[in-house]
């Protein structure tokens, strides 16, 4: 899927059904290891290690790397700032409003942020941040769907799934910082 606008939407599931065929691999990352699941063939999991909604190992499915060499070779790009938008075909599974929000999360650049009131505004409601907060908690495809790019209304680094640790490293990596332990 692309991960911008210019490329338009590539979804497969848009209804959130979670019935398929389903396949996962673990591959090795900066950020420690990161569990890629797909179903049907498309990518519909990155989950790190240790993750808050990570869900059971039992529901990824039979391991088998074959569905994820594009989607490996395009994150170590990324890991390696040669990638700035990955170019996946997704399957985001959730409700319709999760999945809006992370729509959101696709429109934002690489090396910037927005904060939870931000994108509740540009869905629509201002008052509706805490239901942002929450369903960015719950994108199923961390680093590719960057929820890591979302921040509270004061700048400060605020929820993440991976952990805090994890966003800010992220985000000073996207920031082309030289220690990415330090914000």
């Amino acid at each position: 899927m692309s991960t911008g606008n210019k490329h338009g939407n590539k979804h497969g599931n848009r209804h959130g059904d979670r019935h398929g065929d389903r396949q996962h691999t673990v591959v090795d990352s900066p950020y420690g290891p990161l569990t890629l699941v797909a179903t049907d063939g498309l990518l519909s999991g990155l989950y790190m290690s240790e993750q808050r909604h990570r869900p059971p190992e039992e529901t990824f499915g039979d391991r088998d790397p074959a569905p994820f060499g594009e989607a490996i070779r395009q994150l170590e790009a990324y890991f390696a700032r040669d990638l700035e938008e990955f170019d996946l075909p997704l399957r985001l599974e959730g409700t319709d409003f999760q999945r809006s929000v992370w729509e959101q999360l696709l429109r934002i650049p690489y090396g910037q942020t927005r904060t939870y009131g931000e994108l509740a505004e540009v869905l629509g409601s201002k008052s509706a941040s805490r239901a942002v907060g929450l369903a960015n908690g719950k994108n199923p495809i961390g680093i590719i769907v960057p929820c890591h790019r979302v921040i509270g209304s004061t700048g400060s680094l605020v929820g993440y799934g991976g952990g805090l640790d994890r966003k800010q490293r992220l985000l000073a990596h996207e920031r082309g910082a030289a220690d990415e332990a330090l914000f």
